[in-house]
């Protein structure tokens, strides 16, 4: 039946004031297959095929678990780790590098064009 493609999506958020929200969600050949959401520790199941693995996963009991406790906690470790790798590139402020350019049409109209990087 030909190759097939499993995504996996796991990420979180330090939000202000210091909580923290997490994602985990998995897609078949681009398409939404299942998800957890980590407050209420609930899957979704975008399909037929879905619901057997969220049979699965429910009746096993420890997958949700496993899927907060990487959110909530090991994300957050490396997030806070590689922001602190590059903080100092993060904070630092700059004025942008601008450049205008102007070209005077036939018309005689002039088309400025102004780019910041």
């Amino acid at each position: 039946s030909g190759a097939q493609t499993l995504q996996r999506k796991a990420g979180c958020d330090i939000l202000e004031g210091g909580s923290t929200r997490g994602v985990f969600e998995y897609a078949s050949d681009g398409m939404d297959f299942i998800s957890l959401d980590v407050d209420t520790m609930t899957f979704t199941a975008a399909d037929a095929a879905a619901q057997v693995t969220k049979r699965k996963w429910e009746a096993d009991g420890t997958v949700a678990e496993g899927m907060k406790n990487y959110v909530e906690n090991i994300c957050v470790e490396w997030l806070k780790k590689y922001v602190s790798y590059g903080r100092d590139v993060l904070e630092r402020k700059e004025p942008p590098t601008v450049r205008v350019l102007g070209r005077k049409e036939p018309d005689g109209f002039l088309t400025l064009s102004c780019r910041a990087y």
